[in-house]
């Protein structure tokens, strides 16, 4: 089978290899439709880690994968040959104190696919995967719906977090319209947030947030931001989700977020270490939330799709082939010809 190898820091290589076949009953086999171009991935082609997790070359990356079921284990009764399947990129070991708490996610023994030392990612043309991290569409969805389940996913787990902590919310930010910010943007319209504030530095993908519904945009290269909402939410926001990992964007957050409000950290920042004004946020009392991945929202991202309210044509802006890959990542990191989601596409 062909596999797409990053062999150095911006470089990839297609290679055939031998293609894996079903080992444990619970194994599915998937032949691989479509992969998604995640900034998690840009991180990795780019400078080889995200943080302590550094690529030992030649390596694959990828894990926002669609796929059709090719052959299943003998104990597989979720999933049958031809069913269209959303992945979840997080193998769990099951046992952990995470685990057992409903924090697969946290798993202390997860393995993930494309990250450094744990699994090879999906830029091939075959993939082994357990049946518990195949999940079926039961509509008729094109392959860029599919492919979009993963970092939707990541967007309901983070709104699924903010109804947590509040009762209600009526205005949020969302810094960074980026792919998951506008995956975020779009579980919160499901969640009948009324408000939504988005900041972005490049134009085009702030005119997408406008398309999606975004009650106010401003570029925050040009415009002050934070009084720009202000003068449109005097008390502050509810909530604001930085999905761009910057640090301006880090402070204007705190400057956004009334008192007892919450900062969600969705984006992956370039740097190891970021900074806070402790004064505004200890006089604000805010809190700070993480969000990791996905935990457990595959299938209701899956059902956001079905349902018709995610509008993909504001998202999926580039397609390539898996020769291309190079092409396709090059163009997402340096944000070429208005690219929001680049997606690979095997077929």
């Amino acid at each position: 089978m062909k596999a797409v190898f990053l062999t150095a820091p911006g470089k990839f290589v297609l290679q055939n290899i031998p293609a894996p076949s079903l080992d444990k009953p619970t194994d599915v086999l998937l032949k691989i439709q479509a992969v998604g171009v995640c900034g998690s991935d840009i991180h990795y082609f780019k400078s080889g880690k995200i943080g302590d997790q550094i690529v030992q070359y030649p390596w694959i990356v990828g894990h926002e994968c669609a796929a059709i079921v090719e052959a299943v284990g003998s104990a597989v009764t979720a999933v049958k040959p031809g069913d269209l399947v959303a992945i979840d990129p997080l193998v769990a070991c099951g046992v952990c104190d995470q685990c057992r708490s409903n924090r697969r996610h946290t798993c202390r023994n997860q393995r993930f696919l494309g990250c450094p030392g744990q699994m090879q990612g999906c830029l091939s043309e075959y993939l082994i995967m357990p049946a518990d991290c195949c999940f079926p569409f039961t509509k008729r969805v094109s392959l860029n719906d599919a492919v979009l389940a993963e970092p939707l996913s990541i967007g309901v787990y983070a709104v699924s977090l903010m109804n947590q902590r509040q009762d209600t919310s009526t205005a949020i930010g969302i810094l960074g319209c980026g792919p998951i910010g506008l995956c975020v943007m779009t579980a919160a319209q499901a969640a009948e947030v009324k408000a939504i504030y988005a900041t972005e530095r490049l134009d085009y993908r702030l005119a997408a947030a406008s398309r999606l519904g975004a009650a106010w945009i401003g570029n925050a290269e040009k415009v002050d931001v934070v009084a720009g909402v202000l003068g449109q939410q005097p008390c502050g926001l509810d909530a604001v989700f930085d999905c761009s990992g910057d640090q301006q964007a880090f402070d204007q957050a705190i400057q956004l977020l009334k008192p007892g409000g919450t900062f969600f950290i969705v984006g992956i920042p370039d740097t190891d270490r970021i900074s806070f004004d402790i004064s505004s946020m200890r006089r604000k009392e805010i809190a700070i939330q993480n969000v990791r991945r996905q935990n457990e929202c595959v299938e209701k991202a899956i059902a956001l799709i079905e349902s018709g309210k995610i509008k993909t044509e504001a998202l999926v802006t580039h397609q390539f082939a898996l020769s291309q890959t190079q092409e396709a990542f090059e163009a997402v990191a340096d944000y070429r010809d208005g690219v929001i989601k680049g997606v690979i596409r095997f077929d």
